[in-house]
C-alpha cells in the first residue's frame, strides 16, 4: 500500500497538470483579448492637422484639417460631397459662391465676405491655403450646403453626413467592446456601455458589423445586442437652396442663327427672311472677344433689332471666342475682373439695342478654362434675369471630352441650352461621313435631357452638308448649303438612295483617283431629326445658318412648330 500511494500522487499531479494545460489552452483560445488598437493607425492619422472624415458610415480617402481649432475642406472635397457651385477666382485671390441675384466674395486668407454692397464676417478665417491646395471652413460650406458633423479627438477625426437615410440600430446589453474584426482575439478599438446605442452596418452569425460614438466601425457579439429597430434620423435643413427663375418661353423655340460678318451684313436680314416659315428668334453673329481683357467687337444695329422686332422675331444676339486670333478663354473668364468687365459690356449692349436675349457660342473650351467658364455663365445670369434678357448657351453634343461644359450647371442657371447637334464628322475628320447621323443626333439630345430640363434644350440642325474627296489617304471636304448641295448632284449625275443607318439620302461617284460622297441634309433627313426632338419633348429647334436655307425646308419645320 505504500507503495501504491506514491505512484497513486504521480498520476494525480500529472492529471492536474494536463488538465491545467488543457485548461490554459481553452482559457487562452476563448479568453477575450484586452488588446488596444492603434488608433493612429486605424483612422489613418497623417499629421497633426490631419483629420480623417467618416461619411456616412465609410471612412473616406479624403481628409479634412484642422487649423487653429477650424476644420476645413480641401476644396475639391467641398466639390465632390457638399456644393461644387464655390469657385476659387485664383487671379484674384478670391472664394466665390453665386446666388440668383447676387455673387459672394472672399478674400482667400481673411474673415470678411461682401454680398453687393455689404460686408460680415466670421470669426474664423473663412478659406486658406495649406501648399497648393485651398481648404475652406467646414462652418462656412454649411451656410450653402445641407450637412452634419462633429470633430472627435485622440485621435481627430470627423463624422459626417450627408443623407439621413433609415438606420438600423440596437441597444448593447453588457458591457463590452467593439473590436476591429470579428472574434474574441481581435484588437480593441473601444468600450461600450450597457445601454448605449449602436448602429448596426451588417449582421453575421455571431458578429454584427457596428458604428458607435465616436465613429469606430468595428465588431460587436451578437449576444451582446438587442434587437434590431428601424430609426430615421432627423434630416438636416438648415440651408434652402435658392430658386434660379427662368426667362424661358412658353412656347416652342425656333432659332435661325444669321451670319453677319460686317455691318453691312445686317442688311441681308430681311432678303433671308424670304420663303421661311415659323421663326421667332433670329441670332445675328454680331459681337466676338477681340482681346483677352474681356473687350469685344459689335456690328449690332438698333434698326435691324427694329426691323426684327417688326416680324416678330426675338433678337438673341451671338458672341464669340474665335473670331479674332490670340484669345485665351482661360485668361478671358478666369478673373472676376475680366469676367464683370465682359459681362457688364454685353448687358449694357443689349439693353442700349433692346436685344431679347444673348447667345454665348464659347467654343473649344481647355479642361482648365472648364470651370471659370461656367462660373462666367453663373455671374452673367445675374444680369440677364434682373432685366429680362434670355441667356443661351451653345454646346456639343455631349462627349466625354466636353463634360467640363457642366451641362447640368448651365441647366440650372441659364435659360437655354443649345446642341450644336452637327459637326459629327468636320473638316478636320481623317474619314468621311455624316454631318449628323440620326444616331448622333439622338444621343445628343438623350444624354443632354439627361442633365438638362427637356424644356430647356433646343436642338440645332445643319442647313449644309459636306462634299467629300477621298484621295490615296488624303480625306478632304467642303461645307454647302441644301441648295448648293442638291445643284452639285445635279451636275454630276449623282443618283442618291436612302440610306437607313444615318437617316441620310447617300450619294457617291469615282473621278479618275478622287472618289466623292454625299450624306444629305434636306428635307427628308430634317423630317426624321425633327420627329427624335418630339420624341423627347424638347424646348424648339435651331438652324445653322439662315443662308443656307431652301424654302421647301421650312415647310417641315412649320410642320414640327405645329405640333
Amino acid at each position: 500500500m505504500k507503495k501504491i500511494i506514491p505512484i497513486l500522487i504521480a498520476l494525480f499531479l500529472i492529471i492536474v497538470i494536463a488538465v491545467i494545460g488543457v485548461g490554459s489552452k481553452l482559457i487562452e483560445k476563448y479568453s477575450y483579448s484586452k488588446e488596444r488598437a492603434d488608433l493612429t493607425a486605424y483612422f489613418d492619422v497623417r499629421d497633426e492637422g490631419d483629420v480623417p472624415v467618416i461619411l456616412q458610415d465609410e471612412r473616406i480617402e479624403e481628409h479634412a484639417r484642422l487649423i487653429d481649432g477650424v476644420c476645413y475642406f480641401d476644396l475639391a472635397m467641398v466639390h465632390q460631397y457638399f456644393n461644387d457651385r464655390f469657385y476659387e477666382d485664383k487671379k484674384e485671390g478670391l472664394l466665390l459662391y453665386t446666388l440668383p441675384d447676387a455673387i459672394v466674395s472672399t478674400a482667400i486668407g481673411t474673415q470678411t465676405v461682401a454680398r453687393g454692397g455689404e460686408e460680415s464676417s466670421r470669426d474664423y478665417v473663412i478659406a486658406r491655403y495649406e501648399g497648393e491646395h485651398l481648404y475652406v471652413a467646414a462652418d462656412y460650406v454649411k451656410e450653402y450646403s445641407n450637412f452634419s458633423y462633429e470633430l472627435y479627438t485622440e485621435p481627430h477625426r470627423m463624422q459626417v453626413y450627408t443623407e439621413w437615410n433609415a438606420r438600423q440600430t440596437a441597444t448593447v446589453l453588457k458591457d463590452t467592446q467593439v473590436r476591429y474584426q470579428g472574434g474574441v482575439k481581435s484588437d480593441v478599438l473601444t468600450e461600450v456601455s450597457k445601454g448605449t446605442e449602436v448602429i448596426v452596418l451588417e449582421e453575421m452569425e455571431n458578429w454584427s458589423k457596428v458604428k458607435a460614438e465616436g465613429a469606430f466601425i468595428g465588431y460587436v457579439e451578437n449576444k451582446r445586442l438587442s434587437e434590431q429597430t428601424t430609426v430615421e434620423p432627423t434630416p438636416v435643413t438648415d440651408y434652402t437652396e435658392p430658386v434660379y427663375t427662368s426667362n424661358t418661353r412658353d412656347h416652342k423655340i425656333n432659332l435661325a442663327w444669321h451670319v453677319v460678318a460686317g455691318m453691312a451684313g445686317n442688311d441681308t436680314l430681311v432678303p433671308l427672311m424670304q420663303g421661311t416659315k415659323s421663326i421667332n428668334v433670329v441670332s445675328p453673329t454680331w459681337f466676338a472677344l477681340s482681346d483677352n481683357a474681356g473687350n469685344f467687337t459689335s456690328f449690332a444695329s438698333e434698326n435691324y433689332v427694329g426691323t426684327a422686332h417688326d416680324m416678330g422675331l426675338e433678337v438673341w444676339g451671338l458672341i464669340d471666342n474665335f473670331s479674332h486670333e490670340g484669345i485665351d478663354t482661360y485668361e478671358v473668364l478666369a478673373g472676376l475682373s475680366t469676367r464683370q468687365h465682359l459681362i457688364n459690356g454685353l448687358i449694357d449692349t443689349a439693353l442700349q439695342y433692346k436685344l431679347d436675349g444673348i447667345n454665348i457660342d464659347f467654343e473649344n473650351i481647355s479642361l482648365d478654362a472648364g470651370e471659370p467658364f461656367i462660373e462666367f455663365i453663373r455671374e452673367l445670369s445675374i444680369p440677364c434675369r434682373e432685366h429680362g434678357i434670355v441667356l443661351s448657351v451653345d454646346n456639343y453634343v455631349p462627349m466625354g471630352y466636353t463634360d467640363h461644359y457642366d451641362r447640368e450647371e448651365q441647366g440650372v442657371v441659364a435659360d437655354y441650352v443649345i446642341i450644336m447637334g452637327y459637326d459629327e464628322h468636320h473638316r478636320g475628320s481623317d474619314t468621311a461621313g455624316s454631318v449628323a447621323s440620326i444616331d448622333f443626333v439622338e444621343k445628343g439630345i438623350a444624354d443632354t435631357v439627361a442633365q438638362v430640363p427637356a424644356h430647356k434644350v433646343i436642338n440645332a440642325i445643319p442647313f449644309y452638308t459636306r462634299i467629300w474627296e477621298t484621295k490615296g489617304t488624303t480625306v478632304e471636304s467642303q461645307a454647302v448649303g441644301i441648295e448648293t448641295a442638291k445643284q452639285y448632284l445635279a451636275d454630276h449625275g449623282i443618283v442618291t438612295v436612302w440610306d437607313e443607318k444615318t437617316c441620310q439620302n447617300y450619294g457617291e461617284y469615282q473621278s479618275g483617283d478622287s472618289y466623292y460622297q454625299v450624306w444629305m441634309e434636306d428635307e427628308e433627313s430634317i423630317r426624321v431629326k425633327l420627329n427624335i426632338m418630339t420624341k423627347y419633348q424638347i424646348a424648339g429647334v435651331a438652324e445653322w445658318q439662315l443662308a443656307f436655307a431652301v424654302d421647301s425646308v421650312w415647310d417641315v419645320i412649320e410642320e414640327y412648330m405645329n405640333q
